[in-house]
């Protein structure tokens, strides 16, 4: 096999030398379909590709497969941009203060990621939302820059990941933004980390990721009714697809070179039509090697609370004057990435996550996350 690398105004005369008298060379271009946004790469185009056959069809779902598991190289990467990600969010966690701006806090994570790690990037565009702007799940673009003054009572939803060498991270932490939690967000938060903690456990190769995800739902439900939020039989809510009224997005995603990685959908697969199931971004088993982010959260977003409560198959199950106080709260999402194990999984994320820790944290106690240090192309650190 011949390998070697040329440059696009080139390609034509190389290729015709190679496979001279043998008619048309074959192009395999990458061109199909990434199931998590739905947009189509773009397949090359140079001046001379009309001389080649070309096959549209053959290489994307190779290439998007050998993305689905990662190596132990790629694995190091991820694992880089997780340990000065998550040292990030306890600095801003430490900072955080009344009176100060969303915006504020992207900033000491920017400067944080890269002052200290290298990273020039992160992986996407930072959410920062407080109060109420934490129901809104992608929250913080441009046309809502991060830029509400954070308020006594309001809970941060800080979803933010450094990428480092391409390879990407993806963290979410909710936390109170005067340091200390009071019983209602004591409530929400505890249900999306049981959720979290629940799943995680659960993780190995094998697994549906659709079952993870109504096991999240399942155990957020649970928490909300012994809270006397919802009243009811857990069983029937699932049956009527209460969980997606408080988690409305999927579970989590593949995480690796895109923050959104491709492979979440074999060929072939069809799309749940059910509220919250539809949202997920890969219905796989899972593999070993794979890397998934775990995000559950819970909302309290108008526009979905309003039509069930008044709905007579599942008005019955709420709560309504306890609803009311939640008005207004926002969400809480806990986000951590994870790799699958042969017999298990690994938390690459090492952000505080309890109660009690978080609150040590904002009141200035310290937090031990082990350095990965990774060599430079120099050979520095």
């Amino acid at each position: 096999m011949i390998s070697a690398v040329h440059y696009t105004d080139e390609i034509t005369k190389v290729l015709h030398q190679q496979y001279q008298g043998s008619g048309k060379p074959l192009l395999y271009l990458l061109h199909g379909l990434n199931t998590d946004s739905n947009n189509y790469s773009k397949p090359a185009d140079f001046e001379g590709i009309d001389k080649f056959k070309m096959d549209l069809n053959t290489l994307h779902p190779i290439l998007t497969e050998c993305r689905v598991t990662k190596s132990e190289l790629e694995l190091t990467l991820i694992q880089f941009a997780n340990d000065i990600s998550s040292e990030a969010h306890v600095e801003v966690m430490r900072n955080a203060k009344v009176g100060m701006k969303e915006y504020q806090l992207e900033s000491l994570f920017l400067h944080h990621t890269y002052m200290y790690g290298g990273c020039r990037h992160c992986s996407y565009t930072c959410i920062c939302a407080t109060g109420d702007n934490s129901a809104v799940l992608h929250y913080g673009h441009a046309a809502a820059p991060n830029d509400k003054t954070l308020q006594e009572g309001d809970m941060a939803l800080l979803d933010m990941g450094a990428e480092y060498h391409f390879y990407g991270s993806d963290i979410t932490c909710s936390f109170p933004v005067n340091g200390t939690f009071n019983r209602d967000q004591s409530l929400i938060y505890n249900a999306v980390l049981r959720a979290h903690n629940a799943v995680i456990s659960s993780m190995r190769p094998g697994v549906g990721w659709v079952n993870m995800h109504k096991l999240a739902e399942k155990t957020i439900l649970e928490s909300l009714n012994e809270g006397g939020i919802l009243f009811g039989d857990i069983d029937a809510m699932i049956h009527e697809r209460l969980g997606a009224i408080f988690m409305p997005h999927g579970l989590g995603h593949l995480l690796g070179i895109d923050t959104h990685d491709p492979g979440g959908y074999l060929q072939g697969a069809e799309r749940s039509k059910e509220p919250g199931l539809k949202a997920l971004r890969t219905t796989r088993e899972l593999l070993e090697g794979m890397v998934i982010t775990v995000e559950p959260g819970c909302y309290f977003i108008d526009a979905l609370l309003v039509p069930a409560m008044e709905n007579p198959k599942t008005s019955k199950y709420f709560n309504i004057q306890e609803i009311n106080k939640f008005r207004g709260f926002g969400g809480v999402r806990i986000e951590s990435d994870v790799y699958v194990t042969s017999s298990g999984c690994v938390n690459m994320t090492k952000c505080p996550r309890e109660i009690q820790e978080i609150e040590a944290v904002m009141a200035g106690a310290p937090w031990p996350i082990p350095k990965t240090t990774i060599p430079s192309a120099n050979g520095e650190i």
